[in-house]
């Protein structure tokens, strides 16, 4: 079987009728062909069973007591759940008026009895992968309209975040267009103000748009051997003043030579070094360390901070997952999405270990050579 065959077989096939011979003979050559069947013997167990568990597919007898077959379509169609639902109908009536009304009541097939088995199922095939491709298109449907909210929510939350810096310089430059500043030290804070928001709102820019280029495969990366101990160094020390009185600690090889872009994996690091400093404690531990893994780097930014729920650590790395995770983890901003990005157009992996209360170890790796190259 292909793959389409396959999950046919596996949907649901409800066949009602009250006639025990034909219940019996149907769901045995389905069940043959290997396809779910449940059999019920009447319209009123027929609701019932589709009402607990909506089937696939229902092949329904017409000429029933209590509730004929159109009753049971009838009833089905007004369900918002089960409106969707295929219904073929098998019945010894071989009238016009019948048939037409058959397709009136929300039929979508009809079989004559007595009927040959091999049409039958391949009925039962046709309308099942009609069945298929309208439910993957309808999940597709779905997950389209989930992007579009998270990506409103995503433009929405970035516009959000660059409105402060702009506000920022803008004031400032409303001060000293009317001469607010009364000294030239006014001045100069104002104006370092305004300089670090603009600061701001380009790094918000730029990182938006290297996530677009590094999902689009279109940001070129100047790999070359690095030693990663001085990478670490550098970023830390650059950082250094964010750390306010948190202590910062390397714990590397003495040889760590790596294949990479400096800038891009700095940036990495710089990231995830944002991200602990600001959910550890003032006088929290950070520490950065460099394990050697035969053909790869394993480096760790781990802290003692708050730590991130298990139910959150996959999602945190998406940049979607952002909107739904602000300010609960990892930030306001996409970080942690370009890290993901820019560690897997290196050939590595990104990942997080944490427990919540015990804080956080987020990782990554990068090969000691570049791809087909033997490790030196």
């Amino acid at each position: 079987m292909n793959s389409e065959s396959d999950a046919t077989s596996a949907m649901s096939i409800l066949v009602v009728d009250d006639t025990p011979m034909n219940l019996q003979l149907l769901v045995g050559m389905l069940k043959q062909r290997g396809y779910n069947v449940r059999p019920v013997p009447s319209g009123e167990l027929a609701l019932e069973a589709a009402f607990n568990e909506a089937p696939d597919l229902i092949l329904l007898d017409i000429d029933m007591p209590l509730m004929n077959g159109y009753e049971v379509c009838q009833r089905l169609k007004t369900d918002e759940n089960l409106k969707s639902i295929p219904v073929i109908f098998i019945s010894a009536l071989d009238d016009m008026f019948d048939k037409v009304k058959a397709f009136s009541v929300g039929g979508v097939d009809y079989i004559t009895k007595p009927f040959q088995f091999e049409e039958v199922e391949a009925r039962v095939r046709a309308h099942l992968a009609l069945r298929h491709k309208e439910c993957l298109l309808q999940k597709s449907l779905a997950q389209q309209k989930e992007l579009e909210r998270l990506r409103d929510s995503l433009v929405h939350m970035i516009v959000h975040d660059m409105r402060s810096p702009l506000t920022v310089i803008s004031t400032c430059l409303n001060m000293l267009q009317e001469g607010l500043a009364t000294d030239r030290s006014a001045t100069d804070e104002l104006l370092q103000e305004a300089d670090s928001a603009a600061s701001a709102l380009n790094k918000m820019t730029t990182q938006l748009l290297d996530i677009s280029r590094l999902e689009a495969g279109q940001m070129p990366l100047k790999k070359e051997r690095h030693d990663l101990a001085q990478t670490l160094q550098v970023t830390s020390e650059s950082l250094a003043s964010l750390a306010c009185e948190r202590r910062i600690s390397l714990k590397v090889p003495p040889s760590s030579m790596a294949y990479y872009d400096a800038d891009i994996v700095g940036r990495v690091v710089a990231n995830l070094l944002a991200n602990a400093f600001k959910f550890t404690p003032p006088d929290g531990q950070i520490t950065l360390t460099v394990v050697h893994q035969t053909e790869f780097f394993r480096v760790v930014v781990s802290d003692n901070g708050r730590g991130i729920a298990p139910e959150h650590q996959q999602k945190i790395f998406e940049k979607f997952a952002q909107v739904e995770l602000r300010n609960k983890y990892v930030g306001t901003g996409l970080g942690l999405a370009f890290c993901k990005l820019a560690v897997e157009a290196h050939g590595g992996q990104i990942g997080v270990e944490s427990e919540l209360g015990h804080g956080s170890a987020f990782w990554f790796t990068l090969p000691t050579g570049a791809v087909g190259q033997k490790p030196v």
